[in-house]
């Protein structure tokens, strides 16, 4: 069985998009939390998981909570990453809420974001699985990239010349 370590540096490999996933919490208001779980699952329905440890500072929000948002990071927002992969910050000034929808805060000037309704949670070793039906999303045009996480480091998509 490979060691935890060895795991993380071989999953380091794999590049990631970066989100923030947010819910409102009773006691604390609008929170959220940095997270690179993210993945598809389902078109009919449109579903969607991400990863929380179960140790993690806003696990007991996400448990309880019927509803979260994804908010998609893109290249220039690295300060808001790191921001809400602090415990200390997971609400706190500078951040760029935007007006919530169904009960969920949205962030400001991301790539776009989707509202889901919590359909269930699964264990998953020091983890939980939370899967949610997206029942309203937005795309923002223009032209820019995402926030990218491998190695351990933020990156850039990095642009060909056609």
């Amino acid at each position: 069985m490979p060691d935890s370590r060895s795991f993380r540096q071989l999953m380091g490999c794999f590049a990631t998009g970066v989100t923030v996933v947010t819910t409102h919490d009773p006691a604390l208001g609008p929170v959220g939390i940095t997270i690179n779980s993210l993945t598809s699952v389902s078109l009919e329905p449109p579903l969607v998981l991400f990863c929380l440890e179960k140790e993690a500072h806003l696990y007991s929000a996400f448990q309880k909570s019927s509803s979260f948002a994804v908010n998609i990071l893109s290249e220039g927002q690295e300060e808001i990453s790191r921001h809400f992969a602090d415990r200390k910050h997971h609400r706190t000034s500078p951040v760029p809420w935007d007006r919530p929808r169904k009960k969920c805060p949205l962030l400001r000037d991301t790539l776009g974001w989707m509202i889901c309704r919590k359909t269930n949670a699964y264990k998953g070793g020091d983890h939980t699985i939370f899967l949610g039906e997206v029942v309203e999303l937005h795309k923002r045009g223009g032209q820019r990239e995402p926030l990218l996480y491998v190695h351990g480091r933020y990156r850039q998509v990095k642009k060909t010349k056609k």
